[in-house]
């Protein structure tokens, strides 16, 4: 018998660790690999290494009840019955899908795999990424089983969405889509089997569809905005008790680890023929740009000092990566005299206060809205806000 029965590599980083909690509180004996000393001393310490609704107290009970065990030991990928493997497929510089470094995690890690090992490829791939990795390993003289079960949660709530959301699985063999079956269904038994390429495409045409309903709203706003209307009293006329449009988001900016690179990978798999995703990727990208020049055409820019609050990439998190917030930084460092950023979850050396960044600016711009934000006397600045969380609409 295996030492453990699932060994999740990345296991401590915002889509393994609150997979390893979630099956080691079910009884699995779960092993939480991870090569980030932070983390690690962080999570064996009984604390999250970033912010996740009702994961603390999961995390400690597990570690109490010795479910869970965190290492930085690579061994502990052979001495598990299942692996699941949080990389995706990244982009690269030149914005074309880099499989060069999901294969250099399975180089790294391949000798330590054994026969008969099920593989749980569970970050977003390329379509035709799981087949591919079937034929790699088993050219390398493998006989494991490889699945695809790809992650759906929205970060800060895994915890709940982990149990609530019906998982997805395939696998490049029978035996694979059985076994990956089997243990998903103790998260939710309301599966749904595909093939690896329809799962492959299932969760990036998910994550796309956000992206496009974020651009449209985005869409939406600097259409009204240079009109001279508020377009939130369009947004809440649109929205008012008419079941048809209940779906559509209020504008902000749509960033974060996922959208933008799963767009562009749809993109590259059509051979960049997906206009409407490479349009949406224009008007996402762009509104930070927007918001910057209307400032500087309403304001004498360079003699004003500009406040952001909230750097994350979205409400309520830590997480900064690919956060838009940061884009906006940068132009404005350019345009403005002065810019200050304040950010109650990120930790930076560069950021000062909320209120610092109130008294010391003439213009404030809402970059994440956090609930912290809420009710704040901003003392009559100039107010960005076009996530309305002040409910007072936006117009630049």
């Amino acid at each position: 018998m295996s030492k453990y029965d699932i060994c999740v590599v990345g296991g401590l980083g915002h889509v393994g660790l609150p997979l390893s909690l979630v099956f080691a509180d079910k009884g699995l004996r779960v092993c939480a690999f991870d090569i980030s000393k932070s983390s690690l001393a962080t999570v064996l310490s009984g604390k999250m290494p970033f912010i996740e609704q009702d994961a603390e107290e999961v995390l400690q009970r597990v570690l109490a009840n010795g479910n869970l065990v965190c290492t930085d030991s690579e061994e502990s990928i052979g001495q598990a019955e299942t692996v699941i493997i949080i990389t995706g497929t990244p982009v690269d510089n030149h914005l074309t899908p880099d499989f060069a470094t999901l294969l250099q995690v399975f180089r790294s890690y391949e000798k330590q795999l054994q026969d008969g090992q099920l593989i749980i490829l569970r970050s977003t791939v390329y379509p035709g990424t799981t087949k591919y990795l079937q034929d790699f390993l088993i050219s390398c003289g493998h006989n494991v089983d490889v699945a695809f079960c790809p992650e759906r949660i929205a970060e800060g709530f895994a915890m709940n969405e982990l149990l609530s959301l019906p998982p997805i699985i395939s696998g490049a063999t029978e035996s694979a889509v059985q076994r990956a079956s089997k243990l998903f269904s103790m998260l939710n038994p309301d599966i749904v089997v595909l093939d690896p390429i329809e799962a492959e495409m299932t969760k990036l045409f998910t994550n796309v569809y956000r992206y496009i309903k974020f651009a449209i709203a985005n869409q939406f706003f600097t259409i009204a905005n240079d009109s001279g209307v508020d377009y939130y009293r369009v947004h809440n006329a649109l929205k008012h008790a008419y079941p048809r449009a209940k779906d559509l988001p209020s504008p902000g900016f749509a960033a974060g680890p996922c959208l933008y690179k799963d767009t562009i990978q749809v993109s590259a798999f059509t051979g960049h023929n997906f206009f409407l995703g490479q349009s949406s990727l224009l008007v996402n990208e762009g509104l930070p740009h927007y918001i910057v020049n209307k400032l500087v055409q309403k304001h004498d820019l360079h003699n004003k000092r500009v406040g952001i609050l909230g750097m994350s990439f979205k409400a309520n998190v830590d997480d900064a990566r690919d956060s838009l917030a940061y884009k906006l930084l940068h132009l404005l460092e350019f345009e403005s005299r002065t810019v200050l950023c304040s950010d109650v979850y990120i930790q930076d050396q560069a950021f000062v206060s909320i209120q610092e960044v109130i008294d010391g600016s003439d213009i404030v711009v809402i970059g994440a809205p956090h609930n912290e934000y809420k009710g704040l006397n901003l003392q009559g600045k100039t107010v960005v806000d076009i996530w309305n969380m002040y409910g007072n609409g936006c117009k630049i």
